[in-house]
């Protein structure tokens, strides 16, 4: 065969270009992605943009050159999601720490289930998972890093079900009797789809009555136990604080807990801990299938560092790195305080809700949750008009499509039961200051005023 006596590729090449093209992100992606003065996104219908970023894979390669600029339309035409504006979901801001993990693990390229690929990372996770636990108040158990809190949450399903029928592991949902979940009314979709994806079946979850603040209520829980005998996380970085961890008092009750540390600690996509409090190597016994090419019986170190058969995964990412970077970085000290900051943030936003005219909270913020109505003035004082609600209801869609065609900010709404589209505003990023949050409230209001 020909060529075989040198490389596939130019190592000088190959190196030059990943110089330039880190130089793009640098300046693109962190500085201008994080500048404030600079658009939180640059919109485009879907058959503009794909027109404009030439999408179609061709036959023959393209010169660096080209591909720099590829690189630099990639930003350009991306949601930035350190933007101190954007407010969008709970993974806003961008810490160079967390980053600089980030850009280790893809360099590395290594995946997270043997120790003898992943020796550093599995040892770092070890550490990490431990951390987690000992916020939560547990000190022993186990957990696994997991790509994302869905997944975290659907492990807590599988593994609670195999704690009380290990025979399911083997013989399938057939052998078992039929089986209910109880989850809050209020409580994230994943458990819907957890439900679904698990053969337990959507129709068998059981929706419990909440409160006005989205609390399951007990006696509701008792109620539906009862019917069904007869017929048949996000917020754990407030941990982290001593002024807040109150919020999630008896939480070291549980019998597992999920983390997204990629949210308010702004560690990046993809952070999600599951931890539980189980010591007797459930998480082994429920997923593991002991495949002879990985974790082979006779190696010559302790297998028990083979972590990779905890999970239903074969290849799994390194997720500890940039939370580890990060934690090393500014401390537990400084992550509290980066908790604490955006509680203060949400408090200030909270107060100014109620002291502008046009502006109503949904409900007093919790969490780091800001829900309001912003009310433009055609439609103040028709509270009792039978068209008030419809028309508020198309008032948050409105400003939403005029913020993002301009690329001033980003923030979602939704409705919830009763009540109709509201704004959820959500600070996370340490970059966000006081006059981000001024120009947040003053900008619904002039996107929204002629309404």
């Amino acid at each position: 065969m020909a060529g075989l006596e040198d490389p596939g590729w130019e190592a000088a090449a190959g190196e030059e270009f990943l110089r330039e093209a880190l130089q793009v992100l640098l300046e693109e992606a962190v500085r201008k992605g994080t500048d404030v003065t600079e658009k939180v996104c640059e919109w485009r219908e879907p058959l503009e943009l794909r027109e404009l970023l030439d999408l179609e894979l061709r036959s023959g390669g393209e010169p660096p050159e080209r591909l720099l600029q590829r690189c630099r339309d990639v930003v350009r035409f991306s949601v930035k999601t350190g933007h101190p504006r954007f407010f969008n979901q709970l993974f806003s801001g961008l810490d160079p720490h967390a980053l600089a993990g980030r850009l280790l693990t893809e360099a590395l390229n290594t995946s997270q289930y043997t120790f003898e690929v992943a020796p550093v990372f599995v040892l770092m996770e070890g550490v990490v998972l431990a951390k987690l636990r000992e916020l939560v108040g547990w000190s022993s158990g186990d957990g696994i890093f997991a790509p994302g809190g869905s997944m975290c949450n659907m492990y807590a399903m599988n593994v609670a079900r195999f704690q009380r029928f290990p025979e399911c592991r083997s013989l399938g949902m057939m052998a078992l009797p039929r089986l209910a979940l109880f989850t809050s009314c209020d409580s994230h979709y994943s458990i819907q789809k957890g439900a679904a994806f698990l053969g337990i079946g959507t129709d068998n979850v059981r929706l419990v009555a909440t409160d006005e603040r989205g609390k399951m209520i007990p006696e509701e829980l008792e109620k539906e136990i009862q019917k069904a005998k007869a017929e048949a996380a996000w917020g754990g970085s407030a941990l982290l604080s001593s002024k807040h961890r109150h919020l999630l008092a008896g939480i070291e009750r549980a019998h597992s807990v999920t983390w997204n540390p990629h949210k308010m600690l702004t560690v990046g996509l993809q952070c999600s801990a599951f931890l539980l409090r189980d010591t007797s190597g459930l998480l082994q016994r429920c997923h593991g299938s002991g495949a002879t090419y990985l974790f082979q019986r006779d190696k010559f170190y302790d297998m028990s560092y083979d972590t990779g058969d905890k999970t239903p995964q074969c290849g799994r990412r390194v997720d500890c790195l940039k939370l580890w970077l990060l934690w090393k970085a500014i401390g537990t000290q400084g992550l509290a305080q980066r908790v604490e900051r955006a509680f203060a943030c949400t408090r200030y936003l909270a107060e100014e809700v109620k002291r502008r005219d046009g502006f109503e909270l949904v409900m007093e913020p919790e969490f780091i949750n800001l829900c309001f109505w912003f009310v433009p003035p055609s439609l103040r004082g028709r509270e009792s008009c039978p068209d008030y609600w419809p028309s508020l209801g198309k008032v948050a869609p409105a400003i939403k499509e005029r913020m993002m065609r301009k690329g001033s900010m980003m923030v979602g709404y939704q409705p919830h039961g009763t009540r109709v589209n509201f704004f959820r505003q959500i600070v996370t990023s340490p970059a966000v200051t006081r006059a981000d949050l001024d120009f947040f409230l003053d900008e619904i209001e002039r996107l929204g005023w002629d309404l």
